[in-house]
C-alpha cells in the first residue's frame, strides 16, 4: 500500500518471502503429512506458490536494478529480451507445464512425493538433494511457472508503459480498414485448429491459455464456437486421424507450393 520505489518493494517481497517458506519448511520437518496425498498437495500447490514469489521478487530486483537509464527503445529491447529468456525456460519444459497447466495427476507420486528422484525424468532436481525433507523433483519447477508467468506479465505491462510515452504519434496516423473475415469451414475444424495453437505454445510465448486463444477467434471471426471443450474431446475420441484438420492443411499447402514450383 505503501508509496515505494520498485528496488524497495522487491527487497520487502524476498524478505517476507523467505520468512514464510522458513516457517513452512519448519511446521512440514516438525509435523509431517497426514498421508501421500496431503503431501502431494502441498508440494504441487502450496509450496510453489510462496516459493514462486521468492523467485519473482528477486527475479524483479535483478531486472530493474540493471534496466538501462538511456532511451525508451534501448529500455524495450531489454525488456523484450528478458521475456525472451523467460519464455526459454517454458519451451525446455514444456511437456512438463502441459502437464501442470492440465491439471494432470498420473505422475503426482513421481513429481510431487519426497525421495523420488529419477534423473532421467528431470535433470534440474539439485534443490531436493540438497533439502530432500522439504523438497520434491518438480515442485520448484511449478514454482518457476508461476514466478516467470508474473515476471511476465509485469515485463508487458511495463513495455506497455514505455510505448504510451511516445505513442501520440502512432494514434495520430490513420488505421487501416481491417478485412471482415468469416469461418467457412466446419466449426470442429476450427476447433482442432485452436487447440493445435494452444498445443504448440505459438501464441503470447506459450502462456496463452485455451480460453483466450477461443475468445479471440470468437471475436476475429464473430461467431460462437460453443462448448469447445466437449468437441476437443470429440476430436481426441477418434480412431482413426484425430487431427483430420490439420493434416488436411498440411496437404493443401504442400500441394500449393508444388503448384507454384511447377
Amino acid at each position: 500500500m505503501e508509496d515505494l520505489d520498485i528496488l524497495t518493494k522487491s527487497e520487502r517481497g524476498i524478505k517476507m518471502a523467505t520468512l514464510v517458506i522458513g516457517k513452512l519448511r519448519r511446521q512440514v520437518i516438525d509435523k509431517g503429512f497426514v498421508d501421500n496425498e496431503h503431501e502431494k498437495h502441498f508440494f504441487k500447490n502450496i509450496k510453489p506458490k510462496v516459493f514462486s514469489k521468492l523467485i519473482y521478487y528477486m527475479k524483479r530486483f535483478g531486472i530493474e536494478s540493471k534496466r538501462p537509464m538511456s532511451s525508451v527503445d534501448s529500455q524495450i529491447r531489454y525488456l523484450v529480451g528478458h521475456i525472451d529468456t523467460l519464455q526459454g525456460y517454458f519451451n525446455n519444459n514444456m511437456d512438463f507445464y502441459h502437464y501442470y497447466r492440465r491439471g494432470d495427476t498420473m505422475f503426482d507420486n513421481q513429481y510431487f512425493l519426497r525421495g523420488r528422484i529419477n534423473f532421467r525424468m528431470h535433470q534440474e532436481m539439485f534443490h531436493s538433494l540438497a533439502d530432500g525433507q522439504f523438497s520434491t523433483s518438480h515442485d520448484s519447477s511449478v514454482a518457476m511457472f508461476m514466478a516467470y508467468e508474473l515476471l511476465i506479465s509485469y515485463l508487458k505491462k511495463e513495455i506497455g508503459k514505455l510505448e504510451n510515452l511516445h505513442g501520440n504519434d502512432m494514434r495520430s496516423k490513420p488505421k487501416k480498414k481491417m478485412a471482415k473475415l468469416f469461418w467457412s469451414g466446419n466449426k470442429v475444424d476450427l476447433i482442432e485448429l485452436i487447440y493445435a495453437l494452444y498445443a504448440s505454445g505459438s501464441l503470447n510465448r506459450g502462456t496463452a491459455d485455451i480460453k483466450a486463444i477461443a475468445r479471440s477467434f470468437e471475436t476475429l471471426l464473430e461467431m460462437d464456437l460453443g462448448d469447445y471443450y466437449h468437441t476437443y474431446l470429440e476430436i481426441r475420441s477418434r480412431k482413426i486421424r484425430r487431427t483430420k484438420f490439420i493434416d488436411r492443411l498440411k496437404d493443401s499447402l504442400d500441394k500449393h507450393m508444388q503448384d507454384l514450383d511447377a
